[in-house]
């Protein structure tokens, strides 16, 4: 599903990632961090897609919303988790959507 953004400006967090073989929990983990999400200030969407690399990006109002997910007690959880277990490697990007639009 597409994210239903307000109108710019705001931030989005590209996730994307390169993942190890198996779940291991990673299923379970990604719902929670999703409804965790959704209950954060500042949250605005998400859009996620995985074929051989993952990509997420989640939407914002502002970077110390951003921040303040970042370090969320159980989000640290997850991301340990991750670098231990889930992803042989991901990458983070930041940006700040000045335009969209769409059909």
């Amino acid at each position: 599903m597409i994210a239903n953004t307000p109108p710019p400006p705001y931030y989005a967090v590209i996730f994307t990632s390169l993942r190890t073989e198996g779940d291991d929990g990673y299923g379970s983990m990604s719902e929670e961090m999703a409804e965790l999400a959704i209950q954060q200030p500042g949250y605005l969407g998400i859009e996620s897609a995985r074929n051989e690399i993952g990509i997420t990006v989640s939407f914002w109002r502002s970077l110390d919303d951003i921040k303040n997910w970042k370090a969320n007690s159980r989000h640290l959880v997850a991301q340990k988790t991750g670098r231990d277990k889930w992803y042989e490697h991901y990458k983070v990007r930041i940006c700040k959507v000045e335009r969209d639009y769409e059909f």
